[in-house]
């Protein structure tokens, strides 16, 4: 098959978070299983600075923003190491700016418009680079309106008619919502400007777009699929989701088992696999624990947690545990990440309260990162929701045991450790129901107390290591969707 990605960010040339863990290695998979990918994105300043090269193409365009017409041109590359091509979108008004989105922590407030003008652009290019795919992976709000347009403007056209659309969303809460004026920017009739289309109460919503028009919705776990059709987690948008719930599918994400592969992770002291689980574990340990100012202690479990210091991921219950625990318990702690700053503040705090039972670092350090989830027994996510999640699996890959709430891909990816689940060997790790403190409290102690039993504590990080969770999988899966998405489209 012919596949074109539309996405406003993809590694190793744009990141602001998981949207682009996934536009930059699934492409590569998918073309591992024989298909055609083509990524187009926009041409960002960053772009420019990401090491890879970058082709002009020599091809301009205009598309109509409003009354306007705005001119862009291409430029191109490749996913490193594959076949993937990546064009880039350039419109210096709209891209050339020092972050994607935001700027001293606000939208830019002409967001509307500069992804009005990237979906029609998407379109462009497939008409200006002859790629004519059979399918369009549209994703997040701001590549919304690229069904829509297929759906309401090129469908007239024949070989734009054939093309099938899949709209896949990362996390339900970022909605491309804007005051109601900007409908001018899409050039869309006033009459789609309603509760079943674009209008969102009173406003555009470029993710609602996504859901109403693409032939089917994707998200990125089975049970987030299920989340998002329910007020707690739908923001609003469930009702819509219910009633295209025949097509609405989740895929979990998959890893860079390159990258995160114990056996081989460049930033980590020692190396090691499920054959010298034990050995390679407990060098990575004492070592974490000498990078962190900590007590080398082997028998006390050191518990980590990497991510954003928000409500979403849960830490200002960790945070609370670790104020009521660090006084009587014998646990240590690794904290690694940045947030709120009123969460910050707690944590350092805590820290230096407790200089030798609790660490933290407000910084993202790929590196250290790279180590806590090598060096920790324990990973915790207290997360409220979470749509995939990649630290559970990147833990489980290194033999570390998971604590994390049943919401969204944490759910989907981790066993509890029941009785039932470790008799038939399936367990990975201790999963727990509610958000509340006392639930994770429960959930915690259950895992420090599995830890003192050394055979338990040792299956259960080898049936974590064993598990598959590689793009090369989760590819094939999108394949399969693909495929019917293409075939419902060609019976039409």
């Amino acid at each position: 098959m012919k596949i074109v990605f539309a996405t406003s960010e993809a590694v190793p040339f744009a990141k602001t978070g998981g949207l682009a863990e996934v536009c930059g290695p699934l492409p590569v998979a998918l073309s591992r299983l024989g298909h055609d990918l083509t990524v187009i994105m926009p041409g960002y300043r960053c772009v420019r600075y990401s090491g890879q090269p970058i082709e002009p193409l020599g091809i301009s365009f205009v598309v109509p923003i409003g009354t306007k017409v705005m001119a862009g041109r291409l430029s191109a590359s490749h996913m490193p190491g594959s076949a993937v091509r990546v064009v880039f979108v350039e419109q210096d008004q709209y891209f050339d700016r020092d972050n994607l989105y935001t700027e001293r922590g606000r939208d830019y407030p002409d967001n509307c418009e500069r992804f009005v003008f990237f979906s029609r652009a998407v379109l462009e290019v497939i008409r200006l680079l002859d790629l004519w795919p059979d399918i369009v992976h549209c994703h997040d709000w701001q590549t919304g309106l690229v069904p829509a347009y297929l759906a309401l403007e090129y469908h007239t056209l024949p070989r734009y008619r054939q093309i099938a659309t899949l709209f896949t969303i990362h996390n339900m809460s970022y909605q491309g919502r804007f005051w109601h004026w900007d409908m001018i920017l899409t050039g869309l009739d006033w009459k789609h400007f309603n509760w079943r289309e674009l209008e969102f109460y009173g406003d555009l919503s470029l993710l609602k777009a996504g859901i109403v028009y693409a032939d089917a919705i994707s998200t990125v776990s089975p049970q987030y699929a299920l989340d998002i059709q329910t007020p707690e987690y739908g923001y609003g948008m469930e009702g819509v989701l219910r009633h295209r719930r025949d097509c609405l599918f989740g895929i979990l994400n998959g890893i860079d088992t390159e990258v995160w592969n114990p056996a081989t992770d460049r930033f980590l002291p020692a190396h090691y696999d499920q054959t010298n689980w034990a050995t390679g574990k407990a060098i990575c340990k004492a070592e974490l624990q000498r990078e962190l100012g900590l007590p080398q202690l082997p028998d006390v479990p050191l518990v980590g947690k990497v991510g954003r210091m928000i409500e979403q991921k849960g830490s200002d219950l960790l945070a609370k545990l670790i104020a009521d625990w660090a006084p009587r318990t014998n646990i240590q702690w690794a904290i690694l990440g940045t947030g709120v700053p009123e969460i910050e503040a707690e944590f350092r705090r805590l820290a230096a309260a407790f200089p030798d039972k609790v660490a933290v670092r407000i910084d993202f350090c790929e590196a250290l990162a790279h180590r806590i989830i090598a060096g920790a027994d324990i990973f915790v996510m207290p997360s409220r929701f979470e749509p995939c999640g990649l630290n559970q699996m990147y833990s489980m890959r290194y033999g570390t045991i998971p604590v994390v709430r049943a919401t969204g891909g944490l759910k989907d990816t981790v066993v509890d450790a029941s009785p039932e689940n470790i008799a038939a060997g399936r367990a990975t790790g201790f999963v727990f129901e509610e958000p509340t403190l006392e639930a994770l409290a429960e959930a915690l102690q259950r895992a420090c107390q599995a830890f003192r039993d050394k055979d338990l504590w040792r299956n259960l990080a080898l049936t974590g290591m064993k598990q598959d969770w590689s793009w090369e999988r989760r590819a094939q899966e999108y394949v399969d969707l693909y495929q019917k998405i293409r075939n419902r489209r060609h019976q039409l």
